[in-house]
């Protein structure tokens, strides 16, 4: 993002101009001071201007060299030493992050019934899981389809091999469930061309360390956008050309629509929706499960069935209510799997605009 402290330029064209106003309107001053309005005007610029962007500008590639450095011990001991050792240490430090407190109000109000020992049981785990997330990020490239152990499986294939013999081309949907990060590998790792966004890191060198561990665990075509305008052309290109999109959805969008998320209203994503009406495509429900360090399953859900009735706007709001309720149904059969640390809900309930046909 820019900075929007004025330029050095901007402070010396103003205190010049201020001194040019001085000297017409106040007393003649010797010649030999008529440089010093330009002294003055340097130091504001000087004394205002905080260290802190320059140093982390150098720190960048240091914190990207410590960040690599830690992922290569962390791939040295494998993946299920990996996975405890990065889920225990989230456990121990998120319990005391403002994100706990998040999340038990998260909890508190979608989850009422549920009391506050099982809650606190809850933000463990999810802090346990996240940590696990990070802590497999090296050895995604190495899991690969087994019957036991590391690597992963697959529940519902059945609607994958519907899917293939229809054409293969789909928009899939998840949320931050498991290791989502998994989705794309084992995408790839069945022959689907499923490709994905993803949020740059703000430290460019930091961002290159977690991207090159993505791309080795992608399949040839699969590929990922970077969250923007380029990015969305990008995935535009992707679907024309007969790709597949994956989308995690459980987040909250400013911009979005109100859309009931267990029976609170919830700024959603619709892109999903506008591109399944754009392309005419089906949309696969996914998420994967952790079955223990380095062991996942991820299951696959037939598409999700909504009429479609010509009304673009209603059209979008019905196949966005489908997908929240999914989600919703997901995470009350195991709350502990979802990441609840985010603020989902507005602190005031957006109006919520339902469409006039009935939906």
């Amino acid at each position: 993002m820019p900075s929007t402290r004025p330029k050095p330029s901007d402070h010396f064209d103003h205190e010049t101009s201020a001194g040019a106003h001085r000297a017409a309107s106040g007393p003649r001053v010797p010649a030999l001071s008529a440089a010093r309005p330009r002294r003055i005007a340097i130091r504001p610029v000087l004394r205002i201007s905080p260290p802190t962007d320059l140093l982390l500008l150098l720190l960048a590639p240091v914190l990207a060299t410590l960040l690599a450095g830690a992922l290569h011990a962390l791939r040295l001991i494998g993946p299920r030493a990996s996975s405890a050792l990065v889920g225990w240490a989230a456990q121990q430090v998120g319990g005391r992050l403002r994100e706990s407190g998040i999340a038990d109000r998260n909890l508190r109000a979608a989850l009422p019934d549920m009391d506050a020992t099982t809650r606190q049981g809850v933000i463990r785990a999810v802090w346990n899981n996240l940590g696990r997330t990070l802590g497999e990020l090296p050895h995604l490239a190495t899991f690969t389809r087994t019957p036991r152990g590391p690597g992963w499986e697959i529940e519902g294939e059945e609607h994958i091999d519907a899917l293939t013999r229809q054409g293969g081309q789909a928009l899939f949907f998840s949320g931050h469930f498991g290791n989502w990060e998994m989705i794309l590998p084992i995408a790839g790792g069945i022959g689907l061309p499923v490709s994905g966004f993803y949020r740059a890191a703000s430290n460019r060198h930091v961002d290159a360390v977690i991207q090159s561990m993505r791309h080795r665990a992608l399949g040839p075509q699969n590929r990922m956008f970077p969250k923007g305008a380029e990015g969305a052309r990008d995935a535009l290109g992707h679907l024309q050309a007969g790709g597949s999109l994956g989308l995690l959805v459980d987040q909250k969008m400013n911009d979005g629509i109100a859309v009931p998320f267990f029976g609170r209203p919830a700024m959603t994503a619709p892109a999903l929706a506008r591109l399944a009406l754009r392309f005419d495509l089906p949309i696969m429900p996914v998420y994967v499960l952790r079955l223990g360090g380095g062991r996942f399953r991820m299951v696959c859900e037939k598409p999700i069935d909504v009429p479609r009735t010509g009304n673009r706007e209603a059209d979008t709001y019905a196949i966005t209510l489908m997908v929240n309720a999914t989600l919703e149904r997901w995470i009350r059969a195991r709350p502990a799997t979802w990441l609840w640390l985010h603020r989902r809900w507005p602190k005031e309930p957006p109006r919520q605009d339902v469409p006039a046909c009935g939906i």
